[in-house]
This record gives C-alpha cells, structure tokens and sequence, in this order.
C-alpha cells in the first residue's frame, strides 16, 4: 500500500481556487442537473460543469437550453457547458452564459453522440482542429471569465494529435484542460488510455491544469491514474450515476490509504429520496420522477434479489407510492442481507 503525497499547492483555474487534487464532477448529458450536482457537492466534488448547452439553442432562447443555466449557489465553483460549430454562435452563447454569472465556461468538444458530431460540434470539431482553435480564441475574448476545454485525444487511432491540441489552446488563453482518454471514433467502448494524457502534463511547454477522465470507478484507479500520469486532478463521469459518494471515498483513500465502507441501505434510500425530492422540486412532478428513474438502478446496483423493488421504482408514477416503495427496500434489505 502507498499514500499519495499531496502537495499543499492548490490547484488553480483563472482565479479559482480548488483542492491540492480537485476530484471533478464530469458534464453528462440529462445527467448532471442540479439535483444530481447538488448531491455529489454534498459527497465531495470539488468542481461541476451542467449538462452541455447547445449554442444555437441558447441563442435562440430554447426553452430547454435556458433551463440547463439554472445551478444553485451550493453547488459553487460551477461551470457552465456550452458547444458549437459556430463562431459567432459559440461567442454569443458565452455572453449569455457568463450573464447567468457561473464561475467558469467550459466548451465541449469531446462529445461523440452522432447528432451532436454530425454539425461538426462536440468532437465532430476534432477532424477541423483550426475551427476549434478559433472557436475557442474568440470565445475566450468574448468573456471574462476563465475558460476551460474538455475534449479527447482525437478523431481516431491514427489521427491522436492532442499534444499539440493542448497546447494550441493554452495559447490562445484557456485556463485547463480536461481530457477524456479515448477518441472518437471508441465513443465509450474499449479502455481509456492514459497515456497521451500523460504526455501533456509532462509537455514542458504546458502551464495549465491537465485533468485526466476515462474509467476511474475507484479510489484504487484514482490513486493509480494520479501516480503514474501525474494529472492535476481527476474527471469522473458514469461511475458518479447512482454513487455520488464516490468523491469522499477516493479522498479519504488518498488521505488515508483506507478504503471507506460502502453506504448501507438506510444511507442509499435517504439519498434516494433526497435526489428524488430535489428533481420534483426543479422539474415538477412528472418530469421529476420520470429522470431520476435512470438512477434507481445505480443506487441498488450490488444489492442481490432486489429486481422486483426496483420495477416497482421505475414504473411508479406517484411520488407517495415511490416514497413507500424505498421504504419498503429499507425494511427487506438491511445491511446483514447483502
């Protein structure tokens, strides 16, 4: 077993002030709201993005864009997501952003769903690195906050050039870099790999923060990602979906070199009814209970024989009879039963 030395340098983004190793909520789409960001706060993130805003939609006053600048003053430092195949669409999307007064804008170009890739957006930009260059020179001259990137290593397995893309944007003025260890063309599938993430930390010529993202489910991974990359902080995404509690399990693992006990039942069902209570309380409802269904599964995933419970969760439209139902797995599912 091996600590992890933490200098006591913070980790700076502009003029923000994070943890010596900022552990950072990553940007998931119709994921990251504020009811979710809310409880990962509350479990330790140092630092969360909302779900990416579409530039053409938030300069056109869609309805669904504008709602995605909501965040509550509790989940600060925060970060607003905006992406775009547009010059001047990117530029006014920043100035709306920064009026909904985040701490820091953050553009995506990393996203790998065909709709978003198909305009030339997301990582679609990855096969025109001099668009995204320019994007995000005038993006960072349209604001005052700081603005950071989060992309991946490139299009494919022979066309990995985010060396030079990391540096291209650190002189146009972006003050950190989050980079997702796979390409384009892998979407999710196939392991991350760290390695070039590694080499833009160690470029000589880079100044920035360097966070590195892709498949730490762990303190362990965390630790190892860390030590042998030497990133400045770490990304994480899907394994934060139903385990919010993550962030405080991988700090304590770096401070301690233990690994903290998994929340029993009645620590998992009060946090389920907490999400579920701040959905209802932002989105009503209706659409309260029908999005935070794709967490249920999360919440109880290691927990044998409870399939029945959790159909019951994922069909019930009654926020009462969802309330009896955790109940229920409260009381069939104590700590001695998994």
């Amino acid at each position: 077993m091996y600590l992890l030395i933490i200098s006591k340098i913070l980790v700076k983004i502009g003029n923000i002030k994070l943890a010596e190793f900022p552990i950072i909520l990553a940007p998931l789409e119709d994921v990251t709201d504020p009811p979710f960001r809310l409880l990962s706060k509350k479990f330790g993130a140092d630092l969360m993005y909302t779900e990416f805003i579409s530039s053409e939609g938030l300069i056109r006053n869609a309805s669904k864009s504008v709602k995605k600048l909501d965040f509550d003053e509790k989940e600060r430092p925060i970060g607003i997501q905006i992406f775009g195949h547009n010059v001047d669409s990117m530029v006014k999307a920043a100035m709306l952003a920064e009026e909904a007064n985040p701490d820091l804008i953050d553009i995506n170009f990393g996203c790998p769903v065909r709709k978003v890739i198909s305009k030339g957006a997301g990582a679609g930009i990855l096969n025109n690195i001099p668009l995204m260059i320019t994007i995000t020179e005038a993006v960072v001259k349209a604001t005052k906050l700081p603005v950071t990137v989060k992309t991946r290593l490139g299009w494919d397995e022979t066309n990995k050039p985010i060396v030079e893309i990391a540096e291209s944007l650190q002189d146009v003025g972006i003050k950190a870099i989050a980079i997702h260890g796979r390409t384009k063309a892998q979407l999710y599938k196939g392991n991350a790999d760290w390695t070039l993430i590694g080499e833009v930390k160690n470029n000589q010529r880079m100044f920035i923060p360097i966070i590195g993202n892709g498949d730490v489910d762990s303190p362990e991974k965390a630790l190892e990602m860390k030590t042998k990359y030497n990133v400045d902080g770490i990304m994480i995404g899907r394994a934060a979906i139903g385990n919010p509690w993550i962030f405080n399990e991988i700090k304590h693992y770096f401070k301690t070199g233990d690994l903290l006990e998994k929340p029993d039942i009645n620590q998992r069902i009060d946090v389920c009814k907490l999400h579920l209570e701040n959905s209802i309380k932002w989105k009503g409802e209706k659409r309260g209970i029908f999005e935070t269904r794709k967490h249920y599964r999360k919440y109880f995933i290691d927990i044998p024989n409870i399939k029945q419970h959790r159909i019951k969760l994922l069909t019930s439209e009654n926020y009462e009879e969802i309330l009896k139902i955790l109940e229920e797995i409260r009381r069939d599912f104590t700590l001695g039963d998994f």
